[in-house]
């Protein structure tokens, strides 16, 4: 089984904070936006009993496999397609991940204080010949 799995969230613009929220609340920590535009023919349309807007948000989320299903079920509930939002979701197994901090380690990490603002002095100035 795969550690990780990639949720893509479908939802009509302005929507992707609804959908962050969501995802949020079954333990995700973040996603990316991205901004499309929406295609569909009217039988779709009709078939499925939604108007199709064309501004859409694509929310790619990933997640630990663990609470993948968590999130899908969040998603369905509160943007799925008998809300506002008219979203979608779907997962993809994810192989490999690089550049991630696991929560427990992130957790254990000092946090860095911002550093004082340097000024020079006298000593840093060349000296005039």
């Amino acid at each position: 089984m795969n550690e990780y799995e990639v949720v893509f969230c479908v939802v009509n613009g302005g929507f992707s904070e609804a959908v962050m929220d969501s995802a949020r609340a079954a333990g995700a920590r973040g996603g990316t936006v991205m901004t499309a535009t929406g295609t569909a023919n009217p039988q779709s349309e009709k078939f499925f009993g939604v108007t199709v807007r064309p501004n859409k948000e694509i929310v790619m989320i990933l997640v630990d496999s663990t609470i993948k299903e968590n999130v899908l079920n969040n998603l369905y509930r509160d943007v799925g397609l008998s809300t506002a939002g008219q979203g979608i979701a779907f997962t993809l197994p994810v192989c490999r991940v690089v550049g991630l901090t696991p929560v427990d380690e992130q957790a254990q990490q000092p946090t860095e204080q911002p550093s004082e603002p340097q000024t020079p002095s006298d000593t840093d100035v060349p000296a005039d010949k």
